[in-house]
This record gives structure tokens, sequence and C-alpha cells, in this order.
């Protein structure tokens, strides 16, 4: 069997999609990445992966650029001939999914992990696009062999609701898993307390949040609050470096940039946040920060409060909202204990349903409704 894992970025191929591309190669799948070229190419290829480059722009909307793009994958689709292709993101979802039709593909995995801006914004540029994005959706998702998982229900229900697509023709898997052997407790390191958000550089992701409930900690408690990861120059929401480094040189935060060894960084913090207030699906870095046994602070929108329960695992608070967001992390900042009951009880949850081996599992059922293996 052969199959196509496709992205908008060599990144998200690397970082969320090796692990389940090893997992396939080892049941004697023939496995082929297809993504913009990157960074990261090279290190997937180290994997013993073969790359196909397929060029489209992530926030474009020229309409002879994105044909284009679609016709570009359409050549590749029709180039592999492969048993099953897996889109992951919207455009590839979309515009591979016309691909893979026109190209005779027998099966077709499309995971949507959030609704992303058209389904979400507010402003006029996302309504106006949302009734011709959902129609492209419903053409799309139409044939019997196109089947879509999502990561948490809450988007599952959006678009069964919105008739994007027959609910019969759609799988929960929440996440992409996390490896519980790679990701795994260390002691909380001695010193002042350490809190951490690892993402993207982006204002959606409430780093611009944490930085003002970074000042009002800093007035009430002695804390180090650590922003781990780069902008993504391709995201409108990309936070300038130059005002990283002004936040980093002011002392409010302190900017570690990119991070290899993830497992590392956790270990270092005593506590994580990630302060989102833009739909996403389960965040990986929540996973990773409770496979690694830290508490965890974040908001109450779709996928972030399906893995952490209030109280249990962490705490929620409501989106955008600087003074209880620097409340919820001074909470734990003073109580060690707390912190440890729920890091075990974050460790606990993700062994019982977010591993790697069971969303490689489930994922590899989804493949078996679609074509014989």
């Amino acid at each position: 069997m052969k199959l196509l894992l496709s992205a908008n970025t060599d990144w998200y191929l690397y970082n969320f999609r090796r692990d389940l591309a090893g997992y396939l190669r080892a049941r004697g799948v023939e496995v082929v990445m297809v993504s913009p070229p990157g960074p990261f190419v090279e290190k997937m290829q180290g994997l013993g992966f073969r790359w196909v480059a397929w060029e489209v722009g992530r926030q474009t909307l020229n309409p002879f650029s994105e044909l284009q793009a679609l016709i570009r994958l359409a050549r590749v689709y029709k180039a592999e001939q492969p048993d099953l292709v897996h889109h992951h993101t919207i455009k590839p979802a979309l515009y591979g999914t016309l691909a893979a039709r026109g190209a005779g593909v027998p099966g077709i995995v499309n995971s949507i992990t959030g609704r992303g801006y058209v389904f979400l914004g507010t402003d006029v540029t996302a309504r106006v696009l949302r009734p011709f994005v959902s129609g492209i959706y419903r053409l799309a998702f139409a044939p019997s062999n196109v089947i879509a998982t999502f990561e948490n229900p809450t988007d599952r229900d959006y678009f069964v609701t919105n008739h994007l697509i027959s609910p019969a023709r759609t799988r929960l898997i929440e996440s992409v898993g996390v490896d519980p052997g790679r990701f795994y407790p260390q002691p909380e390191p001695a010193g002042v307390p350490v809190i951490l958000l690892a993402a993207r550089m982006l204002w959606d992701k409430g780093v611009g949040v944490l930085v003002e409930a970074a000042r009002l900690l800093h007035t009430r408690q002695k804390v180090r609050v650590v922003l781990a990861g780069a902008p993504d120059p391709g995201n409108p929401a990309s936070i300038p470096v130059e005002t990283l480094q002004q936040w980093h040189a002011a002392g409010v935060v302190e900017w570690w940039g990119f991070q290899e060894d993830m497992n590392a960084a956790y270990a270092q913090a005593h506590l994580v946040t990630l302060p989102t207030y833009y739909g996403e699906g389960v965040p990986t870095s929540l996973l990773e920060a409770a496979a690694c046994g830290r508490a965890i602070v974040t908001t109450r929108i779709p996928g972030c409060e399906d893995f952490v329960t209030d109280g249990y695992n962490g705490l929620l608070v409501s989106p955008n909202d600087s003074a209880a967001l620097a409340e919820a992390l001074e909470k734990l900042v003073v109580a060690p204990a707390l912190r440890q009951q729920m890091g075990q009880a974050g460790r606990q949850r993700v062994l019982e349903k977010y591993t790697n081996e069971l969303v490689n599992s489930a994922t590899f059922a989804v493949y078996r409704d679609l074509v014989p293996l």
C-alpha cells in the first residue's frame, strides 16, 4: 500500500506526523510526504521518508494562484498513484480532496485540526468567504471514499450541523497523540518558579495576553515567564522578532526561541500555559506538558477544555483575560503540592486516552475503512 501524507508546511509533517509515518512504515506501508519546501524536509528525509514538493501559499486568496496550487497537487497525485492520501489543515484538505478525486485515488482522509479563520473570523472577509468555502467543502467531501477526522466534538458538530459532511463519514480522533516515553515526568527544578508557553509565536496563541499577565505577576510574585517557540512569517498573526526581543530585553518575559528538545524545556518549567483564543483541535503542547507531569493553565475554548478539566489536571480561564490568567498562574505558583497533583492527573489522562499508540491505531483503523490493507 502507498500512502501520501500532505500538509501546507514541512514543519507540520515533521513535528506532528512523523510518528504516524513510522508506525505505518513498520506495517509495510510506503509513506510519502508532500508539502512546500522548508527546513524540516531534510529531517524527514534523514528518517528515510521520501518527500515530494507542493507549492501552495498558506494565506493567499488570489483565485489564479489557488487554482495553480490545486493543479500542481493533482499532478503529484497522478504521478504517484497512491492508494490513499491523508490531508492536514484546511487548504490541503480542500485542494487535496479535489485533486485526489480527479486522480482517481481510492481513499481520502482529511484531518480537520480546527475550524480556522473562515469559520471563526468575524470580519467582513471571513463572512464573505464563508459561504463560498462551505460550498467547496460540501462538493469536496460528498463522495463516499472521503472521511474527515476531528480532534474535538465541537468542530465535528459544526461541520455536521452545517451540512459540510455526512456524520457517517466523520471520525473523532482527539489529537495527534504524544509519546509518553519521549515526554516523561522529571522533578521540578530548584529556584524561582518558571511558567512556560510553548508554541509558535502568534498573537492567536495568547502570547500578548500572557505578556500582560506577566506584568501583573511580577508585581506580586517572583517568577520567570518563558516563551519557547519561533515566529511564523507565513501566518498573519505572527509576532515580529523585534517585539519578542523587546519583551525579553525589558525582563517581562524570556524568549528562548525554537527548542529542538521540548522534553528538556518542560523539565525546566514548574507549570505550563497556553492562553490561546483561537479555535484549535487539541493542542499538542498541552499533551506534551501533561505527559511531563506539569500542571496547565489554558483557556475555555474547544480543544483546550476537552483535555483540561478545571481543578483536576489544570485551570481554565476565559480567553483574552490577562487578569484572570495572572490570578490562575499565581494560584499554582504558590502551591507546589497542587501543581504536583495536577501534573500526575494530567500524565494519567494522557496514558489513558492520548498516547501516540492509541492515536496511530485509531488512524490506521480509518484507513482500513477506506481501502483494503
